[in-house]
């Protein structure tokens, strides 16, 4: 059955919610499971499967309220889209203490990592279901948004043993689509940069309008001013990216976290769910 198109703005808020972060309801996953390396995000290196230094017992971060001053960015911008709570309460039913031994560690890790990817798959298709023009590929969404929904109630073995290959393959050809058709007509000389290696770029009051960056890598460009309306920045790397007065109004396939990561104020234009930062100044 296809949904209602556009997805009424009620029932994408509530989709919307049950994939942000409930970190009082996981058991620090996020803490564990991922490894990182001594950089400007990390103060240290973590091999993966192994606690944070800054993790207490009771699963909270001792420096929560200070990781940018204490060298750790990379976890203030991390999102793992609901998919730590969703492990914890309802794949495991409340019992994924992976320090007790009664659940093998290792289960519940590789079941995080696979519930996070279907989880930001869950995002981009919602998004996707609210975009006007979009309507041609309504019922194919509205069955890819059902059937990655399914897998998340797969038992841990399933999810261990699934093709995530596959399933961002076969989704990210649909959303694909789904920027072709926002884009259409929007400018007569189309910008396609997928995958382009823009760090440091300049690129202070550009007209950005409908281009094609995902995947891009961004890292610190000068995008002050920047028009970057109708743009595709899925999984575009923002980190550092200067992002005073550019205007990011209807770019589709925008995250929180990448917003996080970058450097934004007040003059910054953002279209609802995203929002200003805290750390951004106003």
């Amino acid at each position: 059955m296809t949904e209602e198109f556009p997805l009424p703005a009620g029932v994408a808020a509530h989709r919307r919610e049950r994939l942000r972060a409930d970190c009082a309801s996981c058991v620090a996953l996020c803490c564990v499971a991922p490894a990182f390396a001594r950089s400007a995000d990390f103060a240290i290196d973590k091999p993966p499967r192994r606690p944070c230094p800054n993790l207490l017992g009771d699963f909270r971060c001792g420096i929560h309220d200070r990781l940018r001053e204490r060298g750790f960015p990379g976890c203030t911008v991390y999102d793992c889209f609901g998919a730590g709570q969703h492990v914890v309460q309802v794949t495991y039913a409340g019992r994924a203490d992976w320090r007790n031994g009664a659940t093998a560690a290792s289960e519940v890790f590789d079941a995080f990592g696979t519930m996070r990817q279907l989880h930001e798959l869950l995002w981009y298709v919602t998004e996707a279901q609210t975009l006007p023009a979009a309507r041609p590929l309504a019922g194919e969404l509205s069955y890819t948004y059902r059937r990655i929904e399914g897998l998340t109630g797969a038992a841990p073995a399933a999810l261990a043993a699934m093709d995530l290959a596959a399933e961002w393959r076969t989704a990210g050809d649909l959303l694909l689509r789904v920027s072709d058709l926002v884009r259409a007509g929007a400018r007569p000389d189309p910008i396609e940069r997928r995958g382009a290696d823009l760090i440091g770029a300049r690129l202070a009051g550009a007209d950005l309008r409908a281009a094609n960056l995902r995947g891009a890598r961004l890292i610190g460009a000068n995008l002050r001013g920047a028009d970057l309306r109708l743009a595709d920045l899925v999984g575009a790397d923002l980190r550092g990216a200067e992002l005073a007065g550019a205007d990011l109004r209807g770019a589709i396939f925008v995250t929180q976290s990448q917003l996080e990561s970058a450097r934004g104020d007040a003059t910054t234009k953002l279209a609802p769910p995203l929002r200003h930062p805290t750390h951004w100044p106003t």
